[in-house]
């Protein structure tokens, strides 16, 4: 197997003190933050001083490249982009400790009904002016350090892109056509006379809607699941992630990362490039 290493602190002394028990064939720089040791061995030696010393570690297969990938699924707030939207527009109702209180919960999966933790937190937005929404996207939202790079070897190797998001098409609209995305699926906040009404329209985007979006766009352009990728952070996102050939835990919640293939708990967006060859 190879042994990834990655973070932005990681040094050479890092990566020689892992390599003593993992033993590997050879040592690959990727880059100043990021080795490949080629032929390593599954030392448990390895776990405990990532852990440490706060590196993000994976084991991959030889051969696995990136261009081989099809299709690559992400979640929105706090993986492509750095900001949990909805916490954003509770501060600005007034409402922002409620609401990222409920937000926090439902990440974590303390609450079992994700439909209504939602419902319950867009009530809070009840008499909000709808320009709250742009106000966000204008001055709150930011990609995810890496997103930009990801995203060009997408379009580079001809890997489509699915963004799913528990939160709202006014936020993944823009970024499908600001980013080029290929397919988007998302929640609808209705608005009556300038203001956020407190609902939703249509049906809500949970973890079951966020998987058979997945699946159906595998299924619609007729990809092999071993060649999707799903990153997110939420426990609404493991349906999605259990689908696809491998996941990736994004500075994900504990429960996130116990189930998926990999975590990157400490290196930005473009450390899903490292992983492949």
């Amino acid at each position: 197997m190879n042994l990834v290493l990655q973070s932005p602190t990681l040094q050479r002394a890092d990566v020689d003190a892992i390599a003593d028990g993992a033993r590997p064939g050879s040592i690959e720089e990727l880059t100043p933050r990021a080795y490949r040791l080629r032929n390593a061995y599954p030392h448990d030696s390895v776990a405990k001083l990532c852990q440490a010393r706060r590196i993000d570690y994976a084991w991959m297969e030889p051969g696995a490249r990136f261009a081989g990938l099809q299709l690559l699924a992400m979640d929105m707030d706090s993986t492509l982009i750095t900001i949990e939207c909805i916490d954003e527009l509770g501060a600005l109702a007034g409402k922002g400790a409620e609401i990222a209180a409920i937000t926090e919960a439902a990440m974590r999966g303390e609450i079992v009904d994700y439909k209504e933790s939602l419902r319950r937190r867009v009530a809070l937005l009840a008499g909000t002016e709808a320009s709250a929404l742009e106000k966000v996207y204008r001055e709150k939202l930011r990609l995810t350090p890496g997103a930009e790079a990801l995203l060009a070897a997408c379009k580079k190797h001809g890997v489509k892109t699915l963004l799913v998001s528990g939160g709202f098409t006014f936020f993944t609209e823009r970024l499908r056509v600001r980013l080029g995305l290929d397919y988007t699926i998302s929640n609808t906040l209705e608005i009556k006379d300038g203001r956020l009404s407190g609902l939703l329209v249509g049906e809500i985007v949970d973890a079951d809607a966020k998987a058979r979006k997945f699946v159906s766009v595998l299924k619609e352009l007729k990809i092999d699941k071993r060649r999707s990728v799903a990153i997110g952070d939420g426990a609404n996102d493991l349906k999605m992630m259990a689908a696809a050939g491998l996941s990736i835990a994004f500075h994900a919640k504990p429960l996130v990362r116990a189930e998926a293939s990999y975590a990157l708990t400490y290196s930005d967006l473009d450390a899903v490039l490292n992983l492949f060859e």
